[in-house]
Order: structure tokens, then C-alpha cells, then sequence
């Protein structure tokens, strides 16, 4: 199967941004005059766009639904805590724990260990700022108070609020939905947009889940 039929699984949009009176840009315009009707019939229900605008920069432009994990990858790869050892070993610490699927169940399982009471329902900690200081409370969510100071600190430390780090790597990964295309050629922008729906399928979903059996069933006409 042509990789062209596979855009609409994983990507929800694809934005092609050109100026109209660049050389520039010809390549970007060049490529999605000869591509667009094939593309359109493979994938009818997905928007593909073309924005034209003076002096624009040419580049292609999508959606991706990044995870925290993707972040803290992102942040290692591109080595954002530089000489900053304690950091890094948070980043790796916490990638761990998102990896690790018998920390994932204790943590759903004990949030439920006080009947009658949810540890993350909203504004708790405005109505009852106090309530890991309950006797019976304390005692019930012992595992999951653990598990989740440990996780709030290890993410403290990542976050940093003393410094902009974290907020410029969100930012900088924000910007791999975006590749910049400047006096492209058509190859060019048709790799660009292979590296995009590569990134779409380690980070969107968007096949849907069909049942393994039938759940509903119509009957047809009556036999005459």
C-alpha cells in the first residue's frame, strides 16, 4: 500500500504554506499541484490545505498528539539539561515509572483503597487542604500517597520553575509539527511529509477500534 493512503491514519490535518510569488516556494507548490488528487481520493475525509500568503514561509505543518513521555525523550536526546546531573536523573527516573505497568496498577488500584473517597477528585485540596493527616484516610491511601509524592517530587525536580528549560523544550517540541521548507525541492517536501507521518505514527491514534464481535444486530427483511 502506497505510504499516501496511510496520511489520513495518522495524521488529522496536513498544512502546506507557500508564497505564491517566490521561487522559494515552488517546490511546496510544484508538489502539492501534482499530489493533491491523488492524495484527496486516498484520504477524502482529512483536510489538506494549502495557505498562500505574501512572503510566507514555505513549510508543511500538522497535528501530533505528544505524550509526556515524547517530552522527556525529547529533552535527553537533545541533551536540554546539560551538566545539570540531578535533572537528567529525574528525567530517566520518571520515564521509568511511565513504563513500568505494575507501578501504573498499584497506583489506579490504591487510589481506591478508602471507600468513599477519591484522592483526585477536583478541588480537593482546596475543600480539604488537610486530608492526608486523617487517620483512617492516611492509613487506607498509604501506597498510593507514596507513590504519588514520589512522582510529584521526581517532576518538580524536571520542572524546575527556577529556570525556563522545561518550557523552552515544550516549545521546542511543539515545533517538530513543523518542517520549514525553504527553496525546497519537490523531493524534499515529499520526504518532509514522510518524516511527518513517521512522527504521526509513534504519536497519534486515529483508527478506530473496531469490536472483535458484533454488537448490535438489525434484522433484515422478512423472508416473503
Amino acid at each position: 500500500m502506497s505510504w499516501k493512503a496511510s496520511l489520513s491514519r495518522h495524521l488529522p490535518v496536513v498544512r502546506f504554506f507557500a508564497c505564491p510569488k517566490s521561487p522559494a516556494s515552488r517546490g511546496v507548490i510544484g508538489w502539492f499541484d501534482k499530489n493533491y488528487e491523488e492524495l484527496k481520493m486516498l484520504n477524502p475525509t482529512m483536510p489538506l490545505l494549502l495557505r498562500c500568503s505574501d512572503n510566507a514561509m514555505p513549510a508543511i505543518t500538522t497535528e501530533l498528539n505528544f505524550r509526556t513521555s515524547h517530552l522527556l525523550q525529547y529533552i535527553l536526546q537533545t541533551n536540554k539539561f546539560a551538566g545539570d546531573t540531578a535533572r537528567i536523573d529525574a528525567t530517566r527516573k520518571f520515564l521509568g515509572y511511565l513504563s513500568n505497568k505494575e507501578l501504573k496498577r498499584e497506583y489506579q488500584v490504591s487510589r481506591w483503597n478508602s471507600p468513599g473517597f477519591d484522592p483526585m477528585r477536583p478541588f480537593l485540596d482546596e475543600e480539604q487542604p488537610n486530608w492526608k493527616s486523617d487517620p483512617k484516610l492516611g492509613t487506607d491511601l498509604k501506597r498510593y500517597i507514596e507513590i504519588s509524592d514520589e512522582l510529584q517530587s521526581t517532576w518538580n525536580t524536571i520542572t524546575n520553575e527556577n529556570d525556563d528549560v522545561y518550557t523552552h523544550a515544550e516549545n521546542g517540541l511543539l515545533m517538530c509539527q513543523r518542517v520549514d521548507l525553504w527553496c525546497a525541492g519537490e523531493q524534499e517536501v515529499e520526504s518532509a511529509l514522510k518524516h511527518l507521518l513517521n512522527l504521526g505514527k509513534g504519536c497519534n491514534d486515529l483508527e478506530p477500534d473496531t469490536p472483535d464481535f458484533i454488537t448490535e444486530y438489525y434484522p433484515g427483511v422478512a423472508d416473503l
